[in-house]
């Protein structure tokens, strides 16, 4: 025999499944609620709040806290920026003009510059008040930095959590030949000094004037000192291809990676009177060749007779060499190639290159 509840106990049973009822909303509205929260620090006049809020964006945010603009406020980020877990806003009354940028693509990464007025109270750590639902939410997520830019120091307040962020929200984004130090990769720390450089490697040519060298005979059928131009010098042209390193716009290495003679240099020829012994003399540029053929102190010439005796004499510093012609060239602005052992008796072999006089 089925006996049927009582009134009373009806009554609880209905009071039972109510208050479940009241129970299961109150946790879909707070795990709703926990989904969508964010926590904020608003700073207002200089004065900072840890917020927890379901604002969508900056406007909504200053909304629901009372917040009346009038046209001299200063926001930063603006009022239509999508709020952001750990985002910090400034409302400031003072009208003060400061610049922040969004980073393009690190979303809620935001910098502004300058170490003075609102920016600097974006490094006041948040505290308590009614918005926090009485539980700390810890401090701001923001440091100064100082970032130096094609050489210019900026003094900036970001939100963003590293170098890389940091960048990208100034508009920078390096590539695999730009300098960024630190690393792209590291943590942002207050008063960190980051330097980021701008580098190009371009390729250049360039038409480089060739001088023309001077080749001088003595001659007994003259006065002593008297001088006779019997050819003409003439510049020549060459084409010169270098490989050029610009960091922040200015040169800061160049190598030669190709040369090509476009108009050969014809050298000056002249007779001088005198009585000496000399029987002729030449200036301009000595260099050194590894590939020489033979060895001890030898030379290539681009006309002197094969083992014509030449005495060559570095303009800077003195010092002389006598070598041996055995060989031709060079063509195209120097006027002679010694042996490496040669070249080292009157110059570094680093220099690669002198300014001589030679004898014969």
């Amino acid at each position: 025999m089925r006996v049927r509840p009582s009134r009373v106990r009806r009554l609880r049973i209905r009071k039972a499944i109510g208050n479940a009822a009241l129970a299961g909303a109150v946790l879909a509205v707070g795990l709703t609620y926990l989904a969508f929260e964010k926590h904020v620090t608003l700073v207002v006049d200089g004065q900072p709040q840890a917020v927890r809020t379901l604002s969508a964006s900056v406007g909504d945010l200053l909304d629901s806290s009372g917040i009346v603009l009038d046209g001299n406020d200063v926001v930063v980020p603006p009022e239509a920026t999508p709020l952001a877990d750990g985002m910090t806003v400034v409302v400031d009354s003072n009208g003060l003009t400061i610049s922040a940028e969004m980073a393009p693509q690190d979303v809620g990464a935001w910098v502004m510059e300058g170490a003075g007025g609102p920016s600097a109270k974006l490094t006041i750590p948040s505290t308590e008040n009614w918005f926090s639902a009485g539980s700390s939410i810890g401090t701001s997520r923001t440091v100064a930095a100082t970032v130096v830019v094609l050489g210019k120091d900026h003094e900036v307040v970001t939100n963003a959590t590293t170098v890389r962020e940091l960048l990208s929200a100034m508009g920078i984004e390096p590539d695999g030949e730009d300098r960024v130090r630190p690393s792209p990769g590291t943590p942002l720390h207050q008063g960190m000094h980051i330097t980021y450089a701008q580098v190009e490697i371009r390729l250049r040519s360039a038409r480089v004037p060739i001088p023309y060298t001077t080749h001088t005979v003595y001659s007994d059928g003259l006065r002593p000192g008297e001088t006779r131009i019997t050819q003409a010098g003439r510049d020549g042209l060459m084409l010169q291809t270098s490989r050029v390193w610009m960091v922040d716009g200015k040169v800061a290495r160049r190598v030669v990676l190709a040369r090509r003679v476009l108009i050969p240099a014809v050298a000056q020829r002249r007779l001088v009177g005198s009585a000496a012994t000399t029987h002729g003399t030449e200036v301009g540029e000595a260099s050194y060749y590894t590939f020489a053929p033979g060895n001890g102190l030898t030379a290539a010439h681009p006309w002197l007779p094969f083992g014509t005796v030449v005495s060559v004499k570095n303009l800077a510093n003195g010092r002389t060499v006598t070598v041996t012609i055995n060989d031709r060239g060079p063509f195209g602005g120097r006027i002679i190639d010694l042996s490496q052992e040669a070249f080292a008796r009157i110059a570094p072999l680093s220099s690669g290159v002198c300014q001589v006089r030679l004898t014969w």
